[in-house]
């Protein structure tokens, strides 16, 4: 390899100039730093840093190295004692090993069918945003209350930094939020905060390129005590009741202690924030950003039709239907007609007898109750309006309206009751329109269920008992509906990218037969892929897919590997007229399988140990790259198990009827 020899440089060169290549690999990058440095030259903070570090991968590869041949290497001599007995007897029992193989893949169907499906996974965004709905017709007044009362309630919990209410919609035509429509973002604090200590050290005056790599060992900035840490919930543990002493070993590795989990934390506040008449929801930030942008709406319904009155019936219908069912966190179909709305029915017989027009009446209905600007206040670079009306007390209840003065030309004042029938009525609070078709939305918030799994019972139940009348539809919308568009477009990438594999490996093999013995390793990598998938208890996601994608090109890299020894071994013997009888063929196979079964397992160590790190991480984002690592994890594993196994047998089977066709 390029990293490692055994003679990197010239053993014909002097001792002395041996000497001077190592000193000048090893010492010239960090002090051509130094020198830049000293010279005034500004430095990023890590130029040190990485001169250390190039150092040291010089020294590797200028440094003499001592490599072992194959039958001396212990890794290598131990995994030869495991794999050695195994491919004999795989060569000798190989209709059973193949039915067991088929046996293996067959009972894959079970963990396929229980994993439930998703758009992307639960993404952890380090804060909540907290979205409950009110029947419409909710005063300014009183959604200003509920607003802070929610917020106050969630402030008390130490887990949360602050909290930044919403209510009504912003200037803008991405945020069509009615007023029954609260908005809470809810900054949370880390798990642990410690209080930060400054210490001084020898080199705290130093430039930062130059005290980074001392900063590392020595911080200028160490951790105190904890100032605020989150609830932290007991675990029973088999020890839980023995002595301290004892038990301290096992609760060091095993704690009887963590903090509560985002998901418990909702399950608080969901307690917390329970007011009559308000259907909360808990989600994303930025999650619900996109799905409102993107479909307008955060969960799965929208029904469309002409008549509003008859959608919200349907709505109606359907909520009541969702909130028993098993998944519903909470659902709230939108009161489409139950905005309140002040008429004035204008007499026109009463204003003719007093020489009225309509006009006249609508300007004091107007001026007086609704209000009119009357001129602007400039102050600055800033323009407000100076608006006119009367005063709260006389417009706040019907009978103070009934008693506003119009005047007449003749200079009388005629109470507006005289002119007009004042009434409150019902009707729509806003009309959402889409693809020219008036739409409600059911708000429908999940727990304990896939969305795909719940979409699905929902439909059945909603097909079931709803009849849709004529001219009207209902669209499953939201994350279900970025599924669906992902799945159709998996269904065209998945095919391609195995028709380019095919492609290119029957360019590498120009054989057929070996194009399929390579492609026959991919059922096996599956089968490790949803099986770790179901035990870790995720869903089919767009990032398990890319997962299953990625997995495709591993598994038949292991394959390759596999056929290539093989192909090696067969024709080096078969040009030595080694390879007649049947146990030539199998002394071939486990010469090539067994003698490089090193380089195999490394091929699949290499990957392994670069997404195990990602098994094991935490924090936002690592929700997604988990379920793209495990179908690679899970896939590898077995398809290096059935690679080593499987295909030998399949290539015995090859090659033993070809020299069956040949002595013929």
């Amino acid at each position: 390899t390029f990293f490692v020899k055994e003679h990197p440089i010239d053993p014909g060169l002097s001792r002395s100039k041996k000497v001077k290549i190592w000193v000048l690999t090893m010492a010239g990058p960090p002090l051509l730093v130094t020198a830049l440095g000293v010279a005034g030259v500004r430095l990023p903070d890590l130029s040190l840093v990485l001169a250390l570090i190039l150092s040291l991968l010089l020294w590797i590869c200028f440094s003499p190295q001592k490599i072992l041949p194959e039958r001396k290497n212990p890794l290598n001599r131990f995994l030869i004692r495991i794999y050695l007995p195994m491919i004999k007897l795989v060569l000798k029992w190989r209709k059973v090993t193949i039915l067991i193989a088929l046996a293996a893949i067959a009972v894959t169907w079970y963990p396929m069918a229980r994993l439930g499906s998703e758009f992307m996974p639960p993404l952890n965004e380090g804060d909540l945003l907290y979205m409950p709905t009110t029947l419409p017709g909710i005063s300014i007044t009183k959604a200003k209350e509920l607003l802070q009362q929610t917020d106050k309630i969630i402030q008390r919990f130490p887990e949360v930094k602050s909290t930044m209410g919403k209510i009504g919609r912003a200037e803008t035509s991405t945020d069509p939020a009615p007023l029954s429509m609260i908005e809470t973002v809810i900054m949370l604090r880390p798990e642990v905060e410690y209080e930060m200590i400054s210490k001084e050290r020898f080199f705290s005056s130093w430039p930062m390129w130059l005290k980074k790599p001392f900063a590392w060992v020595w911080p200028e900035q160490v951790k105190g005590e904890v100032i605020h840490e989150w609830r932290k919930k007991k675990i029973d543990r088999f020890f839980s009741g023995w002595p301290a002493l004892i038990k301290a070993p096992f609760a060091w590795l095993l704690p009887e202690e963590r903090y509560i989990t985002m998901q418990e934390l909702v399950d608080d506040l969901e307690q917390a924030v329970k007011f009559p008449g308000l259907t909360n929801a808990w989600t994303m930030p930025i999650k619900t950003r996109i799905d409102m942008l993107s479909t307008g709406i955060k969960t799965p319904i929208k029904i469309k039709g002409p008549d509003l009155g008859v959608l919200a019936g349907i709505g109606e219908k359907i909520e009541a239907m969702l909130r028993d069912k098993e998944g519903t966190l909470s659902v709230f179909s939108e009161r489409v007609t139950g905005g309140n709305y002040l008429d004035f029915n204008i007499r026109r017989w009463e204003i003719a007898r007093y020489g009225l027009q309509i006009a006249d009446v609508q300007d004091i209905i107007k001026t007086a109750i609704g209000g009119m600007n009357v001129t602007y206040t400039v102050e600055g670079l800033e323009r407000y309006p100076v608006n006119l009306r009367y005063n709260r007390k006389f417009r706040d209840n019907l009978e103070e309206l009934r008693r506003v003065m119009v005047p007449t030309p003749s200079g009388a004042q005629i109470p507006l009751t005289q002119l007009a029938d004042i009434s409150i009525k019902k009707g729509p609070a806003g009309i959402k329109s889409e693809n020219s078709k008036r739409s409600a939305w059911v708000f429908v918030d999940i727990k304990g269920v896939d969305i795909g799994t719940y979409v699905n019972q929902a439909k059945a139940l909603v097909d079931e008992n709803i009849d849709l009348p004529a001219g009207y539809s209902l669209v499953w919308s939201g994350q279900y509906e970025y599924m669906e568009k992902a799945r159709k477009t998996l269904n065209i990438i998945i095919p391609a990218t195995l028709l380019v594999i095919f492609i290119l490996l029957y360019i590498h093999f120009g054989n057929l037969i070996e194009v399929v013995i390579v492609m026959a390793s991919l059922p096996f990598a599956l089968l490790g892929g949803f099986w770790l998938i179901y035990l870790l208890g995720y869903n089919l996601s767009v990032a398990v897919g890319v997962g299953f994608i990625a997995l495709a090109g591993l598994a038949t890299e292991t394959g390759i590997v596999m056929l290539v020894y093989l192909d090696e071994v067969f024709k080096r013997r078969s040009d030595k007229f080694q390879m007649n009888t049947r146990s030539d063929l199998q002394e071939g196979i486990v010469e090539g399988a067994v003698d490089r079964v090193r380089p195999k397992i490394m091929t699949v160590a290499t990957t392994l140990i670069g997404l195990l790190p990602v098994m094991y991480g935490s924090g936002a984002g690592s929700q997604i790259m988990k379920r793209i690592a495990a179908p690679m994890v899970g896939g590898l594993v077995s398809s290096t198990i059935m690679t080593l196994i499987i295909i030998p047998v399949i290539y015995y089977l090859w090659k033993n009827w070809e020299l069956n066709k040949k002595q013929k």
